[in-house]
């Protein structure tokens, strides 16, 4: 069973990361795939623990990952819906 786990920010001033957010959870819903939104702006604790896991201090929303292992980002999350491999790379098949 996966456990989808998206970090977002409810906060944010860029349009580009409201419309990778949305895109997301979109392409998510689409395919019927549950998933757990964590809003990094009302968590510093959630903000520490995804930069831990991606093993930066910097990156950009969203983060995807399934349970605690790290599927990617919007940009390679993105690759995949054109490459019609989202399953693949939420760790799913």
């Amino acid at each position: 069973m996966s456990s989808i786990k998206v970090y977002y920010t409810s906060v944010s001033g860029s349009r580009e990361v409201k419309q990778r957010q949305e895109e997301v959870t979109r392409i998510l819903d689409t395919y019927k795939i549950k998933y757990e939104l964590i809003d990094i702006s009302i968590s510093l604790k959630a903000l520490q623990e995804m930069r831990m896991k991606v093993s930066s201090p910097k990156v950009l929303l969203p983060q995807i990952f399934n349970g605690q292992e790290y599927c990617g980002d919007f940009e390679m999350f993105h690759k995949a819906k054109e490459n019609k491999e989202i399953l693949k790379f939420l760790k799913i098949e």
